[in-house]
């Protein structure tokens, strides 16, 4: 019986390396690698090895008999993927990995035996910069992190209900504790210690700082909602957002996105406290959720249901709550046209309830409700919280009494290191920072904020990469021997481990 992947898998691709078949696709080598919501097990050529699963740092993979019956759609999904394409390999035979000439690009050269590096952020695209340098060459790693705890988006970006998700920080945690780490918290670039003083105290700096502010909407009165980032962080207890940052007064909420955090959002505001219960959640955000009067969550989705950013796995996730109701507002014939006669994600919704909405007024049900509705565009908030869209009919008032926007995020600049306003990205060839030798960057700061947690594995791989690739080819400035001594004087008394 094959294998299958499910909903919370993090494509990081550890389970493709393992596998003694080569079942397993999208493969960092392949185009379709970092597009696609997930990766796949071939059902076809899967031996039911079990090595997937064991590698597999979310408990994201089991065999297809064992899946329950919520998980059970996933089989189909892994084999949906392979449908109308050629097995791998024609030979029936096991396909197992090509041989290849050996690579030693991990390798620091005999005349660089000392090489000190720093990764500012210690989140995941920092983690698996760390964990690269750390297990495949000899390099001695300072970590820093503004934080005094450690974790980045994996500690305060994950909906505390994914629990397999947050997993993968236990594997990053033991790096902590390793011989040639130095972990420095509570130290901000910027503030504690410049771009400067940091290339001077090292052979190479790897940014690794993320996409923390919101992309805005760029409507009038948007400065009266609250940014998805301000939501996520207030439930998972993020020392920068105030306990009370977040009110649950309001019977209807709408959320301005359709991605995977706007899902987020809506299901831990609808979700039933005692569920949270047991969860990583903070507890001023569970006291609120037990308190709260919001039965409806409307997501907002400028384009129709085949475009939506969410993953069919968070989608599938969401329908499948007996606790609350999932709808979609078919007020646009465009939508139930694009759900019936879609084969992908929009299809999906092919068995959720459609419903006319009277927006005008506060919601008439009493359980609580998440609504998708689709070709809605906002274009103005109104100082009484109710939010005016653009839609087939033209534009129509939302009543509403909190607005939260989840439309995406952005790097902002730190001094000292070239920015890109347009792109919200530090300008980069391959992790190399432009006009900054020594200095680069990883994660969303370097492409963009696109892809999953395990997308950054093979980022930080390539940022690595060319890092070495400059050790070996004498680029770094150098001059971090001379000023070695000087780590003692140049850290506050909050920072973490020696």
């Amino acid at each position: 019986m094959a294998f299958a992947i499910t909903q919370t898998c993090c494509a990081d691709a550890s389970c493709v390396a393992v596998c003694p078949v080569n079942c397993i696709h999208p493969t960092p080598d392949e185009p379709d690698f970092g597009t696609t919501d997930m990766l796949y097990v071939d059902p076809r050529t899967c031996i039911d090895c079990g090595a997937c699963a064991d590698a597999c740092p979310v408990d994201a993979i089991f065999p297809v008999d064992a899946l329950t019956a919520a998980m059970r759609p996933y089989a189909d999904i892994n084999a949906g993927y392979y449908a109308g394409r050629a097995p791998v390999a024609a030979d029936p035979s096991p396909n197992f990995h090509a041989w290849g000439p050996p690579d030693f690009t991990r390798t620091i050269p005999g005349d660089f035996p000392e090489l000190d590096v720093a990764v500012v952020g210690s989140g995941p695209a920092g983690m698996y910069a760390v964990q690269d340098l750390l297990l495949h060459t000899s390099a001695r790693v300072t970590l820093l992190d503004r934080l005094l705890v450690a974790g980045g988006l994996l500690r305060f970006g994950v909906a505390p209900d994914h629990t397999s998700t947050r997993k993968i920080g236990d594997t990053f945690a033991r790096l902590h504790h390793h011989p040639r780490l130095r972990l420095r918290l509570g130290v901000e670039v910027g503030r504690d210690v410049s771009t400067d003083e940091l290339a001077a105290r090292h052979d190479a700096v790897i940014y690794a700082v993320g996409a923390a502010s919101p992309r805005p909407l760029g409507i009038p009165g948007e400065d009266l909602s609250l940014a998805a980032t301000t939501v996520v962080g207030w439930y998972n207890g993020h020392p920068d957002v105030p306990a009370n940052a977040v009110h649950l007064s309001a019977e209807r909420v709408v959320v301005v996105g359709t991605g995977n955090v706007a899902l987020d959002v809506a299901r831990i505001l609808t979700a039933d406290p005692a569920d949270l219960a047991g969860t990583a959640i903070a507890p001023h955000a569970l006291a609120a959720l037990r308190a709260s009067k919001v039965r409806e969550v409307v997501l907002l989705g400028r384009g129709g249901p085949e475009s939506a950013a969410y993953t069919r796995s968070e989608l599938l996730a969401l329908a499948q709550r007996s606790s609350v109701d999932l709808a979609v507002d078919a007020h646009d014939p465009r939508i139930p046209a694009a759900i019936d006669g879609a084969l992908g994600k929009a299809g999906l919704l092919r068995g959720v309830d459609r419903v006319s909405v009277d927006w005008s007024a506060p919601p008439a049900h009493d359980r609580r409700r998440i609504v998708l509705r689709f070709h809605a565009t906002p274009v103005e908030l109104s100082d009484d919280q109710n939010l005016w869209v653009d839609g087939a009919h033209g534009v129509a008032k939302i009543v509403t009494g909190q607005v939260v926007h989840a439309v995406g995020h952005r790097s902002t600049a730190l001094s000292g290191l070239p920015f890109d306003e347009t792109t919200g990205t530090i300008p980069n060839t391959a992790g190399r920072v432009h006009g900054r030798p020594g200095a680069y960057v990883v994660g969303w700061a370097k492409r963009g904020s696109t892809g999953g947690i395990g997308a950054n594995r093979t980022c930080a791989a390539e940022t690595v990469g060319t890092l070495l690739e400059d050790v070996v080819a004498g680029r770094l400035p150098g001059g971090a021997a001379t000023t070695r001594s000087a780590w003692p004087r140049l850290w506050p008394r909050r920072s973490g481990r020696a």
